[in-house]
């Protein structure tokens, strides 16, 4: 009886851990690296901008800046080219949105964000990545092949009036409609994040 029930236990046990997703935490490692080094320059360059104190000259942030642009831009497309675009069930929501965000500064590549694009969009539909990062990255896409964007994230910030504005986008009187359909506030809203620096 004990072995039957103990058996039962072992049956019950693998079909729980078939079911659930395998995070694979190598991958997480780098991407959380890949990611550190992507905010590391991009925060010093704020800095200059915002005539903070950095302890760096804004050439050397430049090309470092541009350094790791290139290097994350090369472990990306290893990434992908062996796992797809990372989604939540991969990485987890937050390396997945890391990954994300170091792709969106992958501007060199405009081929390779396309690519990205076709896979992110897969996983959103799957309910594996997030519709508003794929917003994002369509919009940078369109604008960089010269094209208006959809959703209207993409912005020119003015420090003289301290406002910014939606570059040129698609049926601008229906932004918003598509916007909430992937998850965006309006977009009146978002302009608010920015207008408040």
């Amino acid at each position: 009886m004990k072995l039957v029930f103990s058996f039962a236990i072992m049956i019950i046990t693998s079909l729980n851990t078939a079911g659930q997703s395998s995070i694979n935490h190598q991958l997480q490692k780098k991407i959380e690296f890949m990611f550190a080094e992507d905010q590391k320059w991009r925060i010093e360059s704020e800095k200059i901008l915002n005539g903070e104190k950095t302890e760096y000259k804004e050439n050397f942030i430049n090309r470092q800046l541009a350094k790791t642009d290139s290097l994350n831009l090369v472990e990306a497309k290893s990434i992908i080219k062996r796992y797809g675009f990372p989604g939540y069930s991969l990485v987890g929501e937050g390396y997945s949105n890391d990954f994300w965000a170091i792709v969106q500064h992958c501007d060199d590549d405009i081929k390779f964000q396309k690519q990205v694009l076709l896979l992110l969009e897969k996983q959103v539909k799957r309910n594996n990545a997030s519709g508003q990062n794929f917003a994002l990255l369509q919009d940078r896409v369109l604008l960089s092949t010269g094209k208006k964007q959809i959703y209207g994230t993409q912005v020119r910030y003015n420090p003289a009036t301290k406002t910014a504005k939606p570059l040129p986008t698609q049926d601008s009187a229906n932004v918003d409609k598509r916007r909430k359909a992937v998850g965006l506030s309006p977009l009146n809203n978002y302009l608010k994040l920015f207008n408040k620096n």
